[in-house]
């Protein structure tokens, strides 16, 4: 059976204390206006301009007619883009936090913070078979500084896929996959939390942006996510790709939307809201109508999703009354109903249509 984690994951409940966004506004000084959001008076962008000067700033802004708004567009270019014409086996297009940005969007450990941001890859995007990073989590400071502790890659392989990547040390391994193929020629937004400690917890969920379908999710509520010897830790995104299989790339642009950083604090006790919706049951069991929810009590959950067995999202229009929900109509099978408080999952209740 798929995980519960693939169907529905939480994020802890939390309170803002800062968040940091940034979006396009059109054509015309992108860079500055990165640099304004993310290192104000600093450079917080790694181009490979200084080598490809003859084509111009390798990140602008288009105006996206899905979104309906300005993104971000990064280009790469198989020759002759370079990382910053430091090493030429790699072309780096990216963006950062880094040692000049303000405080709230370089992380500490005990902190909470959220990341969010949205991308889309072109519908024949070719990834290299060594690496072609979009998303990561760096360390500064430390002897683990050289290596990303989080990398969101995408990766040539039969079929090609997405990998979510992780490391403590330099022993990078990968937590999950996604097929490649339902990223290609779509938005996707990504949401990820990350708690920085040695034993911090990391959760990320990615969605078509259209559909709402969850791509790929993870969750660890135990895990060490602070290198050791590191002053603090940042985020990059862009195209950071491998150039030691060049053939099977082309030239690429990956459009990206809406970053935001946000340090995060006021985090619930997830066992407290578990045990206040412990007693919750659904009758009758497998049912071929509607199902009454008994032992509620008021504060146990405030929103209730329906799953089938492939993960998929129901809507609950018209079948969601007081503390009765109804499932004629449904296909007989096994169907999840999960109970959420403030955002955090408290209860999964199989159910059967028959």
């Amino acid at each position: 059976m798929r995980s519960i984690f693939l169907i529905s994951f939480f994020f802890t409940s939390i309170s803002a204390t800062s968040q940091v966004v940034l979006t396009a506004d059109g054509p015309g000084d992108t860079y500055a206006l990165i640099n304004s959001v993310l290192a104000p008076n600093y450079n917080a962008i790694e181009v490979p301009d200084c080598n490809h000067a003859s084509f111009g700033n390798h990140i602008d802004e288009v105006f996206d007619t899905d979104l309906n708004k300005n993104v971000f567009r990064f280009y790469v270019h198989v020759t002759p883009d370079n990382d910053r014409c430091i090493n030429f086996d790699r072309q780096r297009n990216e963006i950062k936090t880094y040692a000049s940005s303000p405080d709230n969007l370089k992380a500490v450990v005990g902190e909470t913070v959220e990341y969010k941001w949205k991308f889309k890859i072109s519908s024949d995007f070719q990834p290299s078979s060594s690496f072609t990073h979009i998303h990561q989590i760096k360390s500064v400071g430390g002897s683990y500084a050289s290596i990303p502790m989080i990398s969101l890659t995408l990766r040539k392989s039969n079929p090609d896929r997405v990998e979510l990547r992780y490391t403590a040390t330099n022993d990078q391994n990968t937590l999950k996959t996604a097929s490649l193929e339902s990223f290609r020629g779509k938005w996707i937004s990504v949401h990820e939390l990350i708690n920085f400690g040695d034993t911090g917890s990391y959760s990320i969920e990615i969605k078509d942006i259209s559909t709402e379908e969850v791509l790929l999710a993870y969750q660890d509520n135990v895990m060490d996510t602070w290198q050791d010897g590191a002053e603090f830790a940042r985020p990059k995104w862009g195209i950071y790709r491998s150039l030691n299989n060049a053939s099977d790339l082309k030239d690429e642009t990956v459009l990206f939307a809406d970053f935001s950083i946000e340090e995060v604090s006021g985090t619930l006790s997830v066992e407290d809201l578990k045990e206040k919706a412990a007693a919750i049951l659904i009758y009758p069991n497998p049912t071929s109508g509607e199902v009454a929810i008994q032992n509620v009590d008021p504060d146990s959950f405030d929103n209730l999703q329906l799953y089938d067995y492939s993960g998929r999202s129901l809507p609950l229009e018209d079948r969601l009354y007081r503390n009765r929900l109804n499932l004629s109509g449904l296909s007989n099978g096994l169907y999840f109903i999960v109970f959420k408080k403030d955002n955090i999952m408290v209860k999964v209740l199989k159910c059967f249509v028959k």
